[in-house]
């Protein structure tokens, strides 16, 4: 078995699980987080939730699914080199979209939009409410019970009002302290992943294209490296090619600015690790050259009218169908129709659409609201 670092979580700092369970046999306990994660019902949902581009809109694309599994493998890659808990790390990265709404943040903005009057509805909360409380698989308890550092990874941000009544898992929020380098790793490694990848489909949705990449420094210097090297090259070798190397420059320049901030704050323990600033992050350069590339994807990608035009109806799908159900809740499955005060109906509603996949959703919103479509 690989040596850990000093500051690494290991199974013996874990501050454990909400309900204590026997120690598994054959794998680590994150290796269990790990295999819970994949084995629930939200995971597999992932498959059909957006990423940029609603499902049916072509195979090839990025969903939640494939960008959870992208977040991993490069978490994985980055937690190895720091010698770092790579389990953990997986984990984190599998479980952070769980609790993310069909039509991505589209469809987050307009639950959120919705639930404003009962609290307001973010994707990270949701996702530890997924684990914690809404995945039914075992007799003894209600959720996943997941490791207490799992969770903590999976929220990487939350108000402070909102972590006053977390108990323990706020607790690093309302103490200004950090979570684990682990959960770092997945937060940036999650980074890295949507915005090479979200180049790589929107160039092959054709909304984007390489003439505009040229304007950007981080994709145009990669791309010329491409033509230099192989200048016969065509298609999407040379989009592939451009993206892998923008990738392994930003995991390699990470490692070599973590392990400096890891140095310099002289970081031998996990409590060094909470006390001290953030410690994994890119050299100024490459900050720089990402938050570049970032709003050329704002201003090209996301908001290109192609995509607002779908952002638009999957936002009035979530909207009409938080309507209909607040008005009515005997329309909802009798497992979401919540008894007591508006603001347990509200978040009931709220649960059941967080948990739709896109095409659910357009579903849904056919049977209730194209009468004329389809009577029954």
């Amino acid at each position: 078995m690989r040596e850990l670092a000093g500051y690494a979580v290991s199974a013996a700092s874990s501050r454990g699980r909400i309900f204590p369970e026997k120690p598994p046999q054959g794998r680590s306990e994150f290796q269990r987080d790990r295999d819970r994660i994949i084995h629930s019902g939200a995971f597999r949902r992932l498959e059909y939730k957006t990423q940029v581009f609603v499902n049916h809109e072509g195979d090839l694309f990025r969903t939640r699914l494939t960008h959870s599994i992208e977040v991993a493998q490069i978490a994985r890659s980055i937690a190895r080199h720091l010698s770092l808990n790579e389990d953990l790390a997986e984990a984190i990265s599998l479980a952070h979209d769980l609790g993310h709404t069909p039509f991505g943040h589209a469809g987050q903005d307009a639950l959120n939009g919705c639930m404003q009057e009962y609290g307001g509805f973010e994707h990270n909360l949701q996702s530890v409410r997924v684990v914690d409380v809404l995945e039914e698989r075992y007799a003894e308890f209600d959720g996943l019970n997941l490791c207490f550092e799992t969770r903590e990874g999976i929220l990487k941000h939350c108000r402070m009002d909102v972590a006053a009544r977390m108990g323990e898992l706020g607790e690093r929020f309302l103490k200004d302290q950090r979570p684990s380098l682990e959960a770092q790793i997945a937060n940036l490694a999650d980074e890295i992943a949507y915005n090479n990848h979200d180049v790589d489909d929107g160039l092959r949705s054709g909304l984007i294209t390489l003439e505009q990449l040229e304007t950007v420094p981080l994709a145009a210097r990669h791309l010329q490296d491409v033509r230099v090297a192989y200048p016969e090259l065509a298609g999407r070798r040379v989009v592939h090619e451009m993206v892998r190397r923008m990738i392994n420059t930003l995991v390699t320049d990470l490692l070599r600015q973590s392990t400096d901030n890891i140095v310099k704050q002289r970081i031998e323990t996990l409590d060094d690790v909470r006390m001290a600033p953030a410690l994994v992050a890119f050299s100024d350069e490459l900050n720089r050259e990402q938050r570049e590339l970032k709003r050329f994807l704002h201003q090209h990608l996301y908001r290109h009218y192609r995509v607002m035009r779908m952002s638009a109806k999957a936002q009035r799908i979530i909207r009409d169908l938080f309507g209909v159900f607040m008005e009515d809740a005997r329309l909802l499955p009798t497992q979401f129709q919540a008894i007591g005060s508006e603001m347990n109906r509200a978040r009931m509603v709220a649960d059941y659409i967080a948990g739709m996949t896109d095409r659910y959703a357009i579903r849904e919103h056919r049977r209730i609201f194209a009468v004329e479509e389809d009577p029954l």
